[in-house]
């Protein structure tokens, strides 16, 4: 492969927060994490080969004389991939992808730039990973003719601006950016210098060109895309598609968005025929639970502007031998800790030599406080054999002292339990800034997690009439 002949110079680049040095420190001075930097290859300074040419400075205008007009947006006919993006793609947007081997990063893109080819005249999708051919499998495999697509198998980027320049297509993907090299550097594809280059002429290609990029970057084991943040900052948005790799259900994420919110989430099922977009999550995510089971709650979380219903599952058992296990799947390990010396401490659920499993159906992640209430009476449920009255939802964060504390969106939530046929609600006493709720359903107050956990498992269903005498605090 060949290389450019300038001189190059070698820097240390922290993988986690970019922090450069010229110098190999075993700790970053940045971020304190340990054994995080790696070398890279730059360009000597001297040497320019990689640097833009000076234009003409533009002259500074007064803010107020600038104008607020709206980018018209590129929209894309996958409703979910649209909300994500805040209604579109802007022109001259950079976009990074990034998510684990395996999850779906190229089918969705795939289909995106079909559809986008199909509505406004071309697009190009770059393989840098595959062949011509492997790419045109997929599509066969994904029913979709590709009108108006151009594939190219290049990895060379210097090759990739070329063609870009000559077809002048309406959205460029580039799958993806470890694979992809710049000639004048001297460092293998995927090192940290090759990374941020060619990130780096990717965007002066789209703000030059007003053409809407798309790039594919890989995630580490650590959860971070590969190659590392510096890529982040450089882009205009960051998405991210999570999910098990054996589960069918993909959310994608926004962590990062110049022109839109960064709390929206799309909601995919991956199937043979690819991505297929989920309008209504909560029927989907709710619709195979077991009632009457215990160790089930369901808890309401607000992803964005969109309240979803999700099911807690917890499992308790005695520990054989040894330290007892604490294992989630979706939900945070340290949060579960933390709900864990609540529970014994202020609900008298005490649970120090027994095994505790939570999983978080479906396959999605539950980041907000929110569910604190729902994954705190699943556990319960579970280690006092009572399940919860499977027509009540519980929303509510836990503090420290046992206290339920409000959260934000909490009518809209309540909205969307109602609609789904929910007849209860076990809520905090206080909500944000006082405000009144008003409901559908039969709200149940509670001021403490105890409170909360009396009330819940209260209803009086078959299973809860044989399990009573088997109440444990």
């Amino acid at each position: 492969m060949a290389r450019g002949r300038g001189k190059a110079r070698s820097i240390w680049v922290c993988q986690r927060c970019g922090f450069e040095t010229p110098g190999y420190y075993g700790r970053c001075p940045s971020c304190d994490a340990w054994g995080s930097l790696v070398e890279a290859m730059v360009p000597s300074r001297d040497s320019g080969s990689l640097r833009p040419s000076r234009s003409a400075a533009a002259p500074a205008r007064p803010l107020t004389e600038v104008s607020s007009a709206a980018e018209a947006r590129l929209a894309i006919s996958i409703g979910e991939l649209n909300r994500v993006l805040g209604g579109g793609l802007v022109p001259g947007s950079l976009v990074l992808l990034g998510g684990d081997p395996g999850i779906g990063k190229s089918t969705l893109l795939l289909q995106a730039a079909v559809v986008l080819a199909s509505s406004a005249g071309s697009a190009l999708y770059v393989a840098a990973e595959e062949s011509a051919e492997q790419v045109k499998l997929r599509a066969d495999r994904l029913g979709v003719a590709g009108d108006g697509l151009y594939v190219l198998a290049e990895t060379c980027l210097d090759a990739v601006l070329e063609v870009a320049e000559q077809l002048q297509p309406a959205v460029l993907v580039v799958d993806s950016i470890q694979t992809v090299y710049q000639e004048a550097l001297e460092s293998s594809p995927g090192s940290v210098s090759q990374v941020r280059e060619c990130t780096a002429q990717l965007m002066r290609y789209a703000k030059r060109s007003g053409v809407p990029v798309f790039i594919v970057g890989h995630v580490t084991k650590e959860g971070m895309i590969a190659g590392p943040r510096v890529v982040e900052h450089m882009v205009d948005t960051v998405l991210y598609l999570e999910g098990e790799r054996f589960q069918q259900y993909r959310i994608l994420r926004a962590v990062k968005n110049r022109f839109g919110s960064t709390e929206e989430v799309g909601v995919f099922e991956m199937g043979e025929g690819g991505m297929r977009e989920i309008r209504n999550p909560s029927e989907t995510f709710v619709g195979e639970r077991a009632q009457g089971t215990p160790g089930s709650a369901i808890v309401v979380t607000l992803e964005g502007t969109r309240p979803i219903l999700i099911e807690v599952q917890a499992l308790t058992s005695p520990a054989g031998s040894g330290m007892p296990r604490r294992t989630v799947t979706g939900f945070d390990l340290n949060r579960l800790q933390m709900l864990l010396a609540v529970l014994a401490k202020r609900a008298g659920v005490r649970l120090g030599d027994h095994d505790v499993f939570v999983n978080v159906a479906g396959g999605l992640r539950v980041v907000e406080p929110a569910a604190d209430l729902g994954v705190a009476l699943a556990i319960a449920s579970s280690a006092r054999d009572v399940p919860v009255d499977p027509h009540t939802v519980l929303i509510g964060e836990v503090g420290l002292s046992g206290e339920l504390r409000g959260v934000r969106g909490l009518e809209r939530r309540l909205q969307e339990a109602a609609r789904l046929g929910f007849r209860r609600a076990v809520i905090p006493v206080r909500s944000p800034n006082g405000a009144v709720i008003h409901s559908p359903m039969e709200v149940i107050l509670a001021k403490t997690l105890g409170e909360a956990i009396e009330r819940a498992l209260s209803w009086r269903g078959p299973a809860a009439e044989q399990a009573s005498g088997r109440v444990r605090g």
